[in-house]
């Protein structure tokens, strides 16, 4: 929820801080969007290291107390310059939903992992539903800069909370002073490019998705003729991937235990593709806020099962190295995404960046069933269970 609260407004907020053009928003909107995911790729493998060996409890702690921090100071920004430079120490400390998912993922059944971390993503969807609402009627009856404080509340209460009571049973895996280890960091996978399709399949996905953030809030506000309570519809909006989301994913889970995790994730591609197309072309935000419900299907049936496949297919002592990859991935994809998402918006217009990402997906579908056909049969799921 905390994560999601300020980015409706989050272009808003660039906005106030300067007399910029529609295309310098767009563009510095991508750019402070960007710096937080840049840092945040560098530093997740070096931080998922140190989860393997240390736990995942302790990254916990170090990643909402230190996000607290500079989410509190974004209220005190006065230039965009100062914004960027407080969203990349954000990405420095980035990495408490990537580890969560590692500390389920190593504690549970193989088995049962696509059903446990699909129900996981239920909370970070319920939180992606919550917040952008919250945080849209904060801005709307307070101000954007008090939201940052409360955002910042929220994430010192993370702390304190995964502190007194989250439990993890951490054993680290010693290794033997005459061990021979491979320098190849895939060696002791047992499918080395089923884990390189799916990180860079995460990449894809995530830069289509976080392309559209930078955007939406000037896409509704355009919707609306700028007139009405934007930030709030804006929130809405935002938030409606959530709702279906957090009805799907578990659902999605369960079935891709049983059947393959691999059909849930080809099912995903397909139906993005089919739901993003026409959301560059709506004219209403009622056309827009169904369409971007529908998106939340797709998401159900992507990320989860992407993290299902890695569990399933990692040694038990690499989760959260595999996890922090994923991360890193991630935040690449969302660093290009804000980036070109801006840039996009900028010279063309808001409904290209819808196209670009159903014509991304196409791209990932096509990635993962010529690079990976054994994706497609139920087998690939019993591996290193």
């Amino acid at each position: 929820m905390a994560f999601s609260e300020i980015m409706p407004f989050l272009s808003l907020y660039i906005s106030t801080l300067g007399d910029y053009t529609k295309s310098q928003v767009t563009m510095y909107s991508g750019l402070v969007y960007a710096a937080d995911f840049f840092v945040s790729a560098i530093a997740s493998p070096l931080w998922g290291m140190v989860a393997d060996r240390k736990g995942r409890k302790l990254m916990l702690l170090r990643s909402s107390l230190g996000m607290a921090v500079a989410m509190g100071l974004m209220g005190f920004a006065t230039s965009v310059w100062q914004l960027v430079a407080l969203r990349a120490l954000q990405g420095v400390f980035a990495g408490f939903i990537s580890n969560a998912q590692a500390l389920v993922a190593s504690q549970t059944p193989r088995k049962h992992s696509g059903a446990s971390l699909s129900t996981l993503m239920t909370g970070v969807t319920s939180g992606m539903l919550l917040g952008p609402v919250i945080g849209g009627v904060l801005a709307q009856v307070f101000s954007i800069r008090l939201t940052f404080f409360i955002t910042a509340a929220l994430l010192l209460l993370t702390f304190f909370l995964s502190w007194i009571f989250v439990e993890e049973q951490f054993k680290p895996v010693v290794h033997q002073p005459n061990e021979k280890r491979s320098h190849n960091p895939l060696a002791a996978f047992p499918n080395p490019k089923l884990i390189l399709v799916l990180l860079s399949s995460t990449l894809i996905v995530q830069f289509g998705n976080i392309s559209i953030s930078p955007i939406i809030s000037l896409y509704v506000k355009e919707l609306m003729h700028n007139v009405g309570p934007i930030t709030v519809v804006a929130g809405i909006i935002a938030a409606l991937p959530g709702v279906s989301n957090i009805i799907a994913a578990p659902r999605l889970g369960r079935y891709g235990d049983h059947h393959g995790s691999g059909k849930v994730l080809l099912f995903g591609y397909i139906f993005a593709t089919a739901m993003y197309i026409p959301q560059g072309f709506v004219t209403s935000v009622w056309m827009l806020g169904i369409l971007r419900f529908m998106i939340g299907i797709s998401d159900g049936a992507l990320f989860p099962e992407i993290q299902t496949l890695l569990t399933k297919n990692s040694p038990v002592e690499l989760t959260s190295t595999v996890f922090s990859w994923n991360q890193s991935f991630q935040s690449i994809g969302n660093m290009l995404g804000s980036l070109l998402g801006g840039w996009i918006a900028g010279v063309f217009n808001y409904n290209a960046v819808f196209i670009s990402t159903a014509l991304l997906m196409l791209l990932n579908l096509g990635l993962v069933w010529w690079l990976v056909p054994e994706i497609r049969k139920p087998q690939i799921q019993v591996a290193n269970d």
